[in-house]
């Protein structure tokens, strides 16, 4: 009888360990792109805009470019820019029909490229509490656990600035830590652009720009004065700190300068508002990810466009 009595204690936690268990294995599960079209399901303006922009149409033509045959030749490893696993990493989205599928690059870069493999968090951003409920309805609790556990899972939320900054420059500047400095110099040397003439708010508020919020989420929004001067500073830390670190430094001297100039012109610009913001000095001391976080968190909701507002990018000139 006591035996039977403990068997049943066990049994009513076995739900709760199958879920464990199961979680634990999808933690362990690499993450991989399910590509744009799932994305665009639910979002079609974002989508539009994409197709619109040189991301997506850099799909039919970037391999063509005269450049790729010696870059290609001078990483080694392969002669099909859309198979090469240095190139595809940036250049490309490559989806999986699932965990084990041969990942296939099917489109320019897209959704996921900016804001993370999306098999693991597709399904969690947008459930506001079941099949039936609605975003209207959901409680700020229960968003703030939403937007966590897809930030856990590899997403990287729009209004998380600095993770999509760092994302962007790891690519722009060609600073993805599975890329080392001998070989960036080595397609530099063949034909690659430096890529670090890179800044955010122009290349974020042009044509990729793809602000649509509740509650008219066919309007893509224009940011303030106000939100873009935040924007460039957000833009200005992450370069700071991708041109401090191993990333920074290059034997290729045309790569180099730039990289110091950025460097000097992020430290510059942070300067700026240092008596605004007192963790601008601890940034400027020590460039590291959780100085600058700290930073960018110090900047909300307020206005710098006189302390950086001459230094942003005129919007004849975004891209």
């Amino acid at each position: 009888m006591n035996s039977m009595h403990q068997w049943f204690r066990w049994l009513k936690w076995l739900p709760f360990m199958a879920l464990a268990l199961s979680s634990l294995a999808q933690a362990q599960v690499p993450h991989h792109m399910v590509g744009a079209q799932k994305c665009a399901e639910c979002h079609e303006p974002e989508t539009a805009v994409w197709q619109a922009s040189k991301h997506a149409t850099s799909f039919k033509d970037v391999h063509r470019k005269p450049e790729v045959k010696d870059i290609l030749a001078a990483v080694g490893r392969g002669t099909n820019m859309r198979r090469h696993e240095v190139c595809t990493s940036c250049h490309y989205s490559s989806p999986q029909a699932g965990p084990t599928a041969a990942a296939v690059a099917s489109a320019g870069p897209s959704c996921e490229s900016c804001h993370g493999k999306a098999s693991g968090w597709i399904d969690i951003h947008s459930d506001y509490g079941g099949p039936n409920a609605k975003r209207e309805s959901e409680s700020p609790a229960r968003r703030a656990e939403r937007i966590q556990r897809s930030a856990a899972a590899g997403m990287i939320w729009p209004a998380n600035l600095y993770a999509v900054a760092e994302n962007c420059l790891s690519c722009h500047f060609m600073g993805r830590a599975d890329l080392p400095s001998d070989t960036v110099a080595k397609m530099i040397q063949a034909g690659h652009p430096p890529g670090s003439s890179f800044e955010l708010v122009r290349y974020s508020q042009g044509t990729v720009r793809h602000r649509h919020y509740p509650p008219d989420t066919t309007r893509n929004a224009q940011m303030t004065p106000a939100e873009l001067s935040r924007l460039y500073l957000t833009g200005q830390a992450a370069a700071l700190v991708q041109t401090s670190g191993p990333q920074g430094r290059s034997p290729n001297a045309k790569l180099q300068k730039s990289l110091d100039d950025t460097r000097h012109a992020a430290r510059s610009a942070i300067d700026a508002v240092k008596a605004q913001v007192p963790e601008a000095a601890a940034l400027l001391a020590r460039p590291t990810p959780e100085a600058a976080r700290a930073f960018v968190a110090a900047l909300a909701s307020k206005d710098f466009t006189a302390q950086v507002g001459a230094r942003l990018p005129a919007p004849a000139t975004y891209k």
